[in-house]
This record gives C-alpha cells, sequence and structure tokens, in this order.
C-alpha cells in the first residue's frame, strides 16, 4: 500500500522539481518516513509485557472513516441542488479534515527527529518541507478516500458515472486546501505567541475542536428541513459564491448540473487553480520560515526539559492549603498534591478532560431541541419539568473522565516512587488524588450548573441539588473503589482491561440508574429524601473509606484482573 501512495505522490515529479525539491532526496525521504510508520508500535497491553505488533490497525481505521462517511453525506440526500449540496458537504468535510490535521497530524508536521537526521545534511528547506507535506497528504487521504467513499458511491448511483468520475478531482484540491490552511494556521500561531507557548496554545485549540466536532455531530441534522425544501435554497447564502468549498461544488456544472447563482460558474477554474497556487505558495514562500521556526520550538522544548526540575513552587500555594484541609494524613496530603499539579502539566489529561465541560450543556441542549416545540416553548416550560435532574447527574461524567484518565500517563515509569517510599497503603495516595480532582473540576462545574438550576426551578430546588451532589460522589467513588484502583499517573496509556474488570464497570454503572431513580421518586416526599440522604452518605463514608485502606496486595490484584 506504501509502494502504490509513494509512486502516486511521485506521478507529479516535475512540479516537484519546478518548486525547487531535489527528487532523490525527496523520494528516499517519504520512503524511509513511510517504512518508519509500518514499524510502530501500538502501546496496547500490560506494561510488563513486550508491545505488540500492529495488526489489523489500517483496516480499522479505514472502517471507522467510512462510518463517518455516511454522516457527512446527509446533505446530499436532503438538499436536491447538487451544486449547494456538494458546497455544504466539502464545507464540512474541509473544516473536520483541516482541523483533524490539527489535532491529529501535529506531530507528523513537527517531526523534530528531522533535525537531527535530515539537517545536518545537504538537504535544502523546500525538500524537507514537501517531504512533510507529502507524508501527511498519504497519511490523509488514507483517511479521506474511505471517509469519502459512501459520497462517492452515492452519487454514481444518484448522478451516474460522470459525477462520480468527476469526485476525486476536487477531493484532491479540497486536501491541499487543508495543507495550506493548516500550515498558515502554524505560521500565524509562531509568528503572535512566543515559542514556549506554542503548544500551549495548540493544546487549547485541541480542545475547542474536539468540541466542534461534538457539537457539530449532534447539531447540524437541526440545519436541515427535509418537510421544507425550499429552506435549503442556495438562493438564500449568496454569499457562498466566496467560498472555497463553492468553487469545488460548482465543478459539477463542467458535466451539465445547473448553478443556482447566475454568473458564478467561471468560479470553478479557482477550484483548480487556487490550491496549485496554494502549495506553489507554501512550498516557494513559507518553507524557510517553516524550518526555522520549527527549529526554534525544538530548541526551547529542550531547555524547558532541562528546567523543568528547577521550578519552584510558593510555599503558601493554594493547592497545599486545599490538600491540608481536605485530608488528614500525609499519604492523603501528597496524593492530592500530585494530583493537583500533574493534571495542571500533563498535556494528554487536559486533552482527554476538558471537552467534557462543553460536552454536558451540548449533549443537555440537544435532548431539549429533540421535542416537537419549538425552542422558546420549550425553555420557557423548562421550570415546569424535571430535567434537572437529568443535568445534575450528568455533571458525572466531568468526575468520570477525570479519575479514567487519572491513573493513565505516557510517562509511567517515574511511578517507582510511589514504590521506593515507606507507603504503608497506597489507598491513602488514591483517595487524596480523588479529592483533589473532585474540588478541582468537579466542584466547580456543579456550582455553575447548580446555579443554573436555581435560577430556573428556584429555591425549591436546593435540597435537590445537595442530594444529587451527594450521589454523584457516591457513585464515582463506588467506580473508583471497583475499578481504578491504581496510584496516579503510573500505568501506561491505551493499558488493557481484563475482561472482569470490564465486566465490573459494567454492572457498576447500575448505581447511578439505582440513585436517580430513588431520586425521582422522592420528589415530593421531603422524609424519604432525607432519608435517602442519611444512607448515602452514610454508604460514601464506608466507599471512601474501604477506597483509603486499600493495601499493595489489593492493588496488586486489581492490575492482574
Amino acid at each position: 500500500m506504501n509502494k502504490f501512495f509513494l509512486f502516486l505522490v511521485m506521478l507529479p515529479s516535475a512540479l516537484w522539481r519546478s518548486l525547487g525539491a531535489d527528487i532523490g532526496q525527496l523520494r528516499a525521504i517519504l520512503n524511509t518516513k513511510l517504512l518508519l510508520d509500518d514499524r510502530n508500535p501500538m502501546t496496547i497491553g500490560r506494561m510488563n509485557k513486550p508491545k505488540k505488533e500492529r495488526k489489523y490497525g489500517t483496516l480499522i481505521n479505514i472502517f471507522a472513516s467510512c462510518a463517518l462517511g455516511f454522516v457527512y453525506m446527509f446533505p446530499l440526500i436532503v438538499v436536491k441542488d447538487r451544486v449547494f449540496s456538494l458546497t455544504i458537504y466539502f464545507s464540512f468535510l474541509l473544516t473536520v479534515i483541516t482541523l483533524m490535521l490539527i489535532t491529529d497530524f501535529s506531530n507528523v508536521l513537527f517531526d523534530f527527529r528531522d533535525k537531527y537526521i535530515l539537517f545536518p545534511r545537504p538537504v535544502n528547506d523546500r525538500t524537507l518541507v514537501l517531504a512533510r507535506l507529502l507524508h501527511v497528504f498519504i497519511y490523509l487521504f488514507r483517511i479521506v478516500l474511505p471517509m469519502s467513499l459512501p459520497t462517492w458511491i452515492m452519487l454514481g448511483y444518484l448522478d451516474g458515472w460522470k459525477s462520480a468520475a468527476l469526485f476525486p478531482l476536487p477531493l484532491i484540491m479540497m486536501v491541499f486546501m487543508a495543507l495550506f490552511i493548516v500550515n498558515s494556521v502554524y505560521l500565524v500561531v509562531l509568528k503572535l505567541a512566543k515559542p514556549e507557548k506554542f503548544k500551549d496554545i495548540m493544546n487549547y485549540f485541541q480542545v475547542i475542536t474536539s468540541v466542534i466536532f461534538f457539537t457539530s455531530v449532534y447539531l447540524m441534522p437541526r440545519f436541515f428541513n427535509p418537510e421544507h425544501p425550499h429552506e435549503s435554497s442556495i438562493l438564500n447564502y449568496a454569499w457562498l459564491k466566496f467560498v472555497p468549498s463553492y468553487w469545488l461544488g460548482v465543478c459539477w456544472s463542467w458535466i451539465g448540473y445547473p448553478v443556482e447563482l447566475a454568473g458564478t460558474s467561471f468560479l470553478s477554474i479557482l477550484a483548480i487553480v487556487f490550491p496549485l497556487l496554494c502549495m506553489y505558495v507554501l512550498v516557494k514562500k513559507l518553507a524557510p520560515e517553516f524550518s526555522r521556526k520549527i527549529s526554534g520550538i525544538d530548541a526551547v522544548e529542550t531547555g524547558e526539559v532541562a528546567a523543568q526540575g528547577t521550578k519552584r513552587v510558593p510555599a503558601g500555594s493554594f493547592y497545599k492549603k486545599l490538600a491540608y484541609a481536605f485530608n488528614k494524613s500525609d499519604d492523603a496530603k501528597a496524593g492530592f498534591m500530585i494530583a493537583w499539579l500533574q493534571t495542571s502539566r500533563s498535556r494528554s489529561f487536559r486533552m482527554r478532560v476538558y471537552p467534557t465541560f462543553a460536552y454536558i450543556p451540548v449533549y443537555f441542549f440537544y435532548l431539549l431541541t429533540s421535542r416537537k416545540t419549538s425552542i422558546g416553548i420549550t425553555f420557557s416550560n423548562l421550570g415546569n419539568g424535571h430535567m434537572n435532574l437529568l443535568l445534575l447527574y450528568m455533571s458525572s461524567f466531568v468526575l468520570i473522565s477525570a479519575m479514567a484518565y487519572l491513573t493513565m500517563s505516557d510517562q509511567y515509569k517515574a511511578g517507582w516512587i510511589y514504590y521506593s517510599t515507606p507507603v504503608e497503603k497506597p489507598g491513602r495516595i488514591m483517595i487524596g488524588a480523588f479529592k483533589a480532582l473532585w474540588v478541582k473540576y468537579f466542584l466547580p462545574f456543579f456550582i455553575c450548573i447548580a446555579a443554573f438550576v436555581l435560577y430556573v426551578w428556584g429555591m425549591p430546588s436546593v435540597i435537590d441539588i445537595i442530594l444529587a451532589l451527594l450521589n454523584v460522589t457516591l457513585f464515582v467513588a463506588c467506580m473508583a473503589r471497583i475499578s481504578y484502583r491504581h496510584l496516579p499517573f503510573s500505568i501506561m496509556e491505551q493499558a488493557k482491561q481484563g475482561g472482569s474488570r470490564i465486566l465490573k464497570s459494567f454492572i457498576v454503572m447500575i448505581i447511578p440508574t439505582m440513585l436517580g431513580a430513588g431520586h425521582y421518586l422522592s420528589l415530593d416526599l421531603w422524609w424519604l429524601k432525607l432519608l435517602f440522604f442519611v444512607l448515602s452518605a452514610i454508604l460514601l463514608w464506608l466507599v471512601l473509606d474501604s477506597y483509603s485502606n486499600t493495601s499493595w496486595d489489593n492493588m496488586l490484584k486489581a492490575e492482574t484482573e
């Protein structure tokens, strides 16, 4: 497969040579990078087992991309105007691919090994940058091709072979546009921000990206009304003629499809000229600056690693006061401070947990808009129902997500320090870390939700808020006791879970159902709420006490399950 893609990207060798690239060096670099990609093992399995070779990974990625393609072809079915439907399709796909490049392919674009292997060699900047771009293009095309396959087949079925034969050309031009946009974004960020802040900015951008993905998947169908097709007319969006995705859609005028926006058929020429011009500017003009900026980032990161251990934290830090306020034993205080600091420093942890704060309100809004009534009527009648309970209990996903990733780290080998200290019960460190997540992430988010509930449902909902806070904490504490008996940041990411642990996780999911059902049944009975509150408080104390008393033998047993 790699040989085929290498042959494909080297077909326009004359074009790459005209851009200033050395063809022999370009072929050798691409061949080596693709060979290393095949040798890259997956990090699945326990830390004491050898790494397994990647198996069926390509097929799994192709299947997942193809499944996503069925979602993206939705406009082609709903919108009758072919040019407009393809404009929507290419707009959404271009956005998705651009954001995917920024989030998932930054390591390929910023391969710092090039500095030590290629920079000392007589390789010019244009060859180096073009090799990176073509490497990303191959990566991306492996995803884009199966992702666009459902649309390709659908166009052939609906419009005939001419439409299917035309489809690959604008698709490739769209990929070139995405490459140019992403590299331009990187260069703009590098110009405006200091090199040491670049990775932090990109991390927050990735968080925003994941939220956009989640929001678009749930809310995109709301913008199309198949019962009133006239509302989906391109004449209502005349400004689309200035958007590159419209230029791609107008290419279908070549095979006889009408263009509703009069006088815009000539824009199809830009669908070919503009992407090629973008690649010319990128390789000819931006390549030298791109290489210099990458070298600057690498130098800064090396300095940061060397100086990281020299940073000192003020003795009276706020998190230390919280650690002493919420914990009695020294081990628990240490666990609290470790979790507090590491969750702020770990990029992978922030990338996985921060989007959860946006997922909950988005999904709640999705549930509200699923009703037949208008959004205005739904919100005006919101205080008359019991949706407040759903929103309060949905907040548990923030704490669940934080607990799930608290134990994982790509630097898990540093966990040896836990075993070198005279800690009698590792559960005390775990309970301190649990409290740190509860205070740092869950409590502020729950307070915001509680404020919204009080605003909509009024003061009578105070008791429900307190009971929900107790029940959510109890539920996540049960999950931690059963499924997450590991020290903070001490196990390999993507560690394989045993069948018994997965079964226990499914069983423990019954707990929130029971807690929510009990809370709902006690809505109109204050004495039942009081009884429920007492029972939940007692059970929470027992679970936390059991969790804090986890011994080394208990933890070893949990790891071998």
